[in-house]
């Protein structure tokens, strides 16, 4: 941008209105990740979900659909037996339709009890998820926990 050039607004997410979707998605995948059904969860994404995991462990990789990634979110519940769950935590919003949130992870992994730090970038579509982008605060560390 030039100095000087005007910026154009864009519209940002409310704050409120992204507090309450997340507090939905993390509340239907802690059900899920606990033996619920996984429906509630699905209602929460886009048909067109894309969802990206960074690393080099048993989780990474680029799923894109809402059957992809559910059975993304199926395979994390089986790694940690049921034990998986997520701690959400600050939350930033800004221009345009993307939301950050601090959201720490809990599990126990193969008799070991574990936990990591992470940024989900969101990109929020009205009430529903239409993309995350998971940011591991500690990226060694959470290979080591998902391999």
């Amino acid at each position: 941008m030039r100095h000087g050039a005007a910026r154009a607004t864009i519209p940002g997410v409310d704050k409120t209105h992204a507090r309450t979707v997340l507090s939905r998605l993390h509340a239907a995948q802690n059900a899920m990740y606990a033996g619920g059904d996984a429906e509630p969860l699905r209602a929460l994404l886009t048909d067109e979900i894309e969802w990206h995991v960074p690393g080099d462990n048993a989780i990474a990789g680029d799923y894109r659909g809402a059957d992809q990634v559910l059975d993304y979110f199926a395979r994390r519940r089986a790694v940690a037996a049921g034990s998986f769950r997520l701690h959400p935590g600050e939350l930033l919003v800004g221009d345009g339709d993307r939301v950050a949130m601090l959201v720490d992870g809990t599990a126990t992994i193969a008799g070991a009890d574990r936990s990591w730090s992470t940024v989900g970038l969101y990109r929020i579509a009205g009430e529903r998820i239409a993309a995350c982008w998971l940011l591991p605060l500690d990226p060694v560390a959470f290979d080591a926990v998902w391999s």
